[in-house]
């Protein structure tokens, strides 16, 4: 097994880069959703209810700010957040530090809502909730449930062999492959067996050990087409067929890491426990 794919998420919720590598930090990818956007009573803005996120394309700037991107919208160059620390409604964490006020303009916009960019200054005060199997001392990024997700690409195979045959089956078209972005992993592996991951319990990529905190259960956000920002049925109403217990439906694990250290693509994938 090896690591076949590394991709990050500078703003939670808006489309990712894949890279060649990637620096590990106790709370996840180093520069991985430590910004977000939140309404003006600093909930969170999430692409069920807002697919035009899926649009923007956000990556850091040399001076640690945000370049953000999107269709029908002037490019904008952030700086380093620097503002005032503001309320949030995340699990683990109550307060953020706002951005530069054209930041929450740029996403109000873009949204059609009161909307605000927010930063997390320092991961260590978001703790890995226990409810999704977070241990004392775990943290997190506003990636909320664990600092990283993995996905197999055997296991997207098998999914899309299980959607082509319920369209046989119903005599539609059968669709084309899923895109794996629309399950939103850090890091993809290659050469598993179909669902392997369900049974780990450690695992090594390269030279760094991860804890798996938990399967990952799936939400409305996999039904939207990355590129289109199209709804579907798609994946969920395969997954609940072939993959639903606990009145869930499932796909990919979350991990946490052990250490510090550096990913690469090719690194290779050994189970420990």
């Amino acid at each position: 097994m090896e690591l076949a794919e590394i991709r990050k998420y500078p703003v939670k919720s808006v489309s990712g880069w894949v890279v060649d590598s990637a620096v590990v930090e106790p709370w996840g990818l180093a520069g991985d959703r430590r910004w977000a956007v939140v309404d003006e009573h600093g909930e969170l803005h999430w692409v069920g209810e807002n697919p035009r996120l899926l649009s923007v394309v956000a990556s850091a700037t040399d001076e640690d700010g945000l370049l953000l991107d999107a269709p029908g919208l002037p490019q904008l160059k952030i700086p380093p957040a620097t503002g005032e620390s503001a309320p949030v409604g995340f699990v683990e964490l109550d307060t953020a530090v706002l951005a530069d006020p054209d930041a929450h303009a740029w996403f109000t916009r873009l949204l059609g809502k009161p909307a605000r960019l927010v930063w997390l200054d320092d991961p260590n005060r978001c703790a890995v909730p226990a409810s999704h199997g977070g241990l004392p001392g775990e943290v997190v990024t506003f990636a909320g449930d664990a600092p990283i997700l993995l996905t197999s690409r055997s296991s997207l195979r098998r999914l899309d062999d299980w959607i082509i045959e319920g369209a046989l089956e119903r005599q539609e078209d059968p669709p084309g492959p899923l895109d794996m972005a629309r399950f939103r992993p850090n890091l993809v592996i290659d050469g598993a067996p179909p669902y392997a991951e369900d049974d780990w319990r450690e695992i090594r990529i390269g030279p760094l050990a991860f804890r798996v905190s938990e399967r990952c259960d799936r939400c409305a956000t996999t039904t939207y087409d990355p590129v289109t920002l199209q709804k579907g049925k798609e994946p969920l109403r395969t997954l609940a067929r072939h993959r639903r217990w606990d009145g869930k439906t499932w796909f990919g694990i979350r991990l946490v890491p052990r250490g510090r250290g550096e990913l690469r693509l090719g690194d290779p994938v050994t189970v420990l426990t």
